[in-house]
């Protein structure tokens, strides 16, 4: 079986095709700009690239631009569209309606559709997804959603209700949902497989850090809690998202500087965290450069990451009342030993300890940091959502 990964944005599409036997990448790559001026397609296989210009007033203009890379020229993969047995679509916001992975049906775009306020970025770029690949493959191709927020359905309402007034979540589903649920669902398989253990005999704290990071307590399988809430904008701080904060800040700085809503909105999202902090880039490796070089805001943006992320790991353990494994997953925690570092000093009330030398090791699918003595394993893994989406995916169709 070869599936298909896509995870469609308002003007672009990422897309993979896996095959199942092996569970081998194919190919991968990107339709930018799609609906815009200067739209092009980037295409991988292996080490070779190929880009192209191409018009894409659509998602569907891009979708037959993926097929035609897919199955002719120098980066030709599979013979015909027909070989691409199912489609599987990231989809950002299931809400409290959809609580796993779905195949697609007319009645679920709906529902996608209708979600629509609570992700008002992704959710609609999705449908677009979803409808340009009936259009190109048919209707006969099946295509399945795996969702960002599935992962966090189990969490218990002591977690996911915020302490407004009752009837703002009756009437507007205002509550905390979690994001990156594919990311860390996939990890904590990972290191429970890895550790020889069932899922459900570990309490694990996964930390996907990257541009956008989120932090999720995984009981027995099941996420207990995770640090994003109702959007993506709360938790650490990220590369231009404020994080967690006195709720009254927004109110203060309207009054205070005349900024409307949408504005301030616009801000805490987009001019804030390692960008706002540092003066310096919204990029990790950017601010730990300057850093390195003795800025100081630069610094304090690096040192309040790991201090956060310190903060929900402890509480974490309490919360799952202790601890067998932490996972370090996305761009930063994959990639930089800096924060592991310093996320794991100081914890040996906990039982953490790393080896120091161990954590400089780069490249690694699975990087074993535990340090001699420590109660608690502590993992870098490689996290690959579209291999989890793929896996999804099979599974929907293999039982139809």
């Amino acid at each position: 079986m070869k599936v298909l990964v896509i995870n469609c944005g308002s003007s672009s599409l990422k897309y993979q095709l896996i095959d199942m036997e092996g569970e081998k990448v194919l190919c991968k790559g990107l339709c930018e700009r799609i609906g815009m001026e200067g739209s092009s397609i980037t295409h991988k296989v292996g080490d070779g690239k190929w880009e192209e210009s191409i018009p894409f007033p659509t998602h569907t203009e891009a979708f037959a631009a993926v097929v035609k890379m897919m199955t002719t020229g120098e980066g030709k993969v599979i013979d015909h569209m027909s070989d691409v047995t199912a489609i599987g679509h990231r989809v950002v916001h299931g809400g409290e309606k959809i609580k796993e992975s779905c195949l697609v049906t007319e009645d679920l775009i709906k529902t996608i559709e209708e979600l629509a306020p609570l992700a008002p970025l992704h959710n609609p770029a999705g449908v677009l997804g979803l409808r340009a690949a009936q259009e190109v493959f048919g209707k006969d191709v099946p295509n399945v959603a795996v969702f960002d927020t599935a992962f966090h359905s189990t969490m218990p309402p002591k977690a996911y209700m915020y302490a407004l007034p009752y009837e703002y979540y009756e009437k507007y589903g205002v509550r905390r949902y979690g994001f990156h649920g594919t990311s860390h669902r996939y990890v904590s398989k990972a290191a429970a497989q890895y550790l020889g253990k069932d899922p459900s005999e570990l309490k694990i704290v996964t930390c996907h850090l990257g541009n956008g990071s989120s932090i999720a307590a995984v009981d027995g399988g099941k996420v207990l809690d995770t640090s994003m809430g109702m959007t993506p904008l709360a938790g650490l701080i990220m590369g231009t998202r404020s994080g967690d904060m006195d709720p009254s800040i927004p109110g203060f700085l309207m009054n205070a500087t005349g900024m409307t809503a949408a504005e301030i909105d616009n801000v805490m999202n987009k001019k804030s965290g390692f960008l706002g902090v540092s003066g310096v880039s919204s990029d990790n490796r950017d601010v730990s450069a300057a850093a390195d070089q003795g800025n100081q805001r630069a610094h304090l943006a690096n040192e309040m990451l790991s201090y956060q992320i310190k903060k929900f790991v402890g509480g974490y353990a309490a919360a799952m009342g202790g601890l067998d494994c932490i996972v370090f997953c996305g761009g930063i925690g994959e990639n930089d030993p800096h924060v592991r570092q310093n996320v794991c000093s100081d914890m040996e009330f906990l039982g953490v300890k790393i080896n120091p030398e161990q954590n400089k090791i780069r490249g690694l699918d699975i990087n074993d940091i535990t340090g001699e003595g420590s109660r608690v394993k502590v993992l870098a893994i490689c996290t690959n959502e579209e291999l989890m989406i793929a896996r999804d995916t099979k599974e929907i169709v293999d039982a139809l």
